[in-house]
């Protein structure tokens, strides 16, 4: 007799468990619940990924790195490598921005409606 209620109760659990794999996205809450039920369970968890990013090189003329290596001293930036990732990621946001909105803009003056 006790078998025969652990057999039916493992069938919901895996049932269960399917149904949340047919699903297409979790919730936030329902990842998070997922995480901390897990958290302790080794087995659970995939092996470490160890994730490098590469380094690109980019040229600068010696006027221009001196003119930048004073302006990442003035900022008071650790060094310039990290000043220059920084001006960068902020024209590229920039940049980015300007690009979608003249996007929407031409999409609104020829009538089609664009997407992003």
């Amino acid at each position: 007799m006790k078998k025969a209620k652990e057999s039916s109760a493992s069938s919901r659990k895996k049932t269960a468990t399917q149904v949340v794999r047919r699903r297409a996205k979790l919730t936030q809450e329902e990842i998070d619940e997922r995480v901390i039920a897990q958290a302790e369970d080794d087995s659970a968890w995939e092996p470490l990924v160890r994730v490098s990013r590469k380094r690109a090189a980019i040229g600068l003329s010696g006027s221009l790195a001196q003119r930048a290596a004073f302006l990442a001293r003035l900022h008071r930036e650790r060094n310039l490598q990290t000043w220059i990732e920084r001006v960068v990621r902020e024209r590229v946001e920039l940049e980015e921005r300007a690009f979608t909105q003249a996007r929407r803009e031409l999409g609104a003056k020829t009538g089609r409606l664009t997407s992003r």
